[in-house]
């Protein structure tokens, strides 16, 4: 007998399915770019938080629309005001990336990202806190941080290192190269490649295999593995919020959006 679907929202932007022991999540801001506002941001932390005290269920799903996410939404109003908070509230408000991440990265069910189309930023980075990613062969990926002046935050470094190794999360990071489907495959980052629009159908599929397995035995296994194959990641992440602080106030930083904005090579000065 199959499962019995039900549908529910968890505020404006993000959706929840079920289905048996599968949960999939949802966002979508509805305006094709799905780019991480404060409150799709927070949102979606805290849809993973009420998720962790679920004990029915095994496996979450998590997916965008057309385009997983552009990253970070510079035009979002709520972002406004920031230059005249005092260092400890723009250090509070910078918690909210991490925090969302974070929030992802601790759940006991299994979590598998569903990703379309563009995934950058503060996108890949949350999907980086998953356990799997199915993309599609149209998906492209980038970091375009540390060529705009900043560092790569919200503790994904240990992951991405710990997908891809040192030499390649360099090259993606570092330099911000942007991976195609088949690069993210070939690198690590990526699990599974679908036909454009078929990544919630492969996604699925993998996850019911998870969903079919004892959950107690199954949330223990995750965390032995997850512990096993990050054991330093809060020791070596733990400062990143207060190294984007630092980042963002240098001059250099400050250059670099200058130059993209005027579509021309910047001129740093390591101030």
């Amino acid at each position: 007998m199959p499962d019995t679907t039900t549908t529910e929202r968890f505020g404006d932007f993000v959706s929840l399915e079920r289905a048996g022991r599968l949960v999939t999540v949802t966002y979508d801001r509805g305006d094709g770019l799905n780019a991480l506002s404060i409150q799709g941001m927070t949102e979606l932390r805290d849809v993973a938080r009420a998720l962790a005290d679920d004990d029915s269920s095994s496996v979450i799903v998590l997916t965008g629309t057309s385009v997983f996410s552009a990253g970070a939404d510079l035009k979002d109003p709520d972002r406004k005001g920031r230059d005249e908070m005092t260092l400890l509230q723009q250090r509070s408000a910078v918690r909210l990336g991490p925090d969302m991440c974070q929030a992802w990265a601790d759940l006991e069910q299994v979590t598998i990202a569903a990703i379309e189309g563009f995934c950058i930023g503060g996108g890949l980075a949350l999907v980086a806190s998953c356990d799997h990613r199915v993309c599609s062969d149209t998906a492209e990926y980038r970091l375009p941080e540390v060529p705009l002046g900043m560092n790569m935050s919200w503790r994904s470094v240990p992951r991405l290192v710990a997908l891809m190794g040192p030499s390649r999360a360099k090259q993606l990071i570092m330099l911000g190269r942007k991976l195609n489907a088949q690069t993210a495959l070939d690198w690590g980052l990526v699990d599974e490649i679908a036909a454009s629009g078929k990544t919630l159908t492969a996604a699925t599929r993998l996850a019911r295999d998870y969903a079919a397995l004892p959950p107690i035995a199954l949330r223990m296994t995750k965390q032995a593995i997850d512990t096993t194959a990050q054991p330093l990641a809060f020791a070596t992440s733990f400062m990143d919020r207060d190294q984007f602080l630092l980042a963002s106030q240098s001059n250099d930083q400050a250059e670099a959006i200058r130059a993209f904005l005027e579509k021309r090579t910047p001129d740093f000065s390591g101030d």
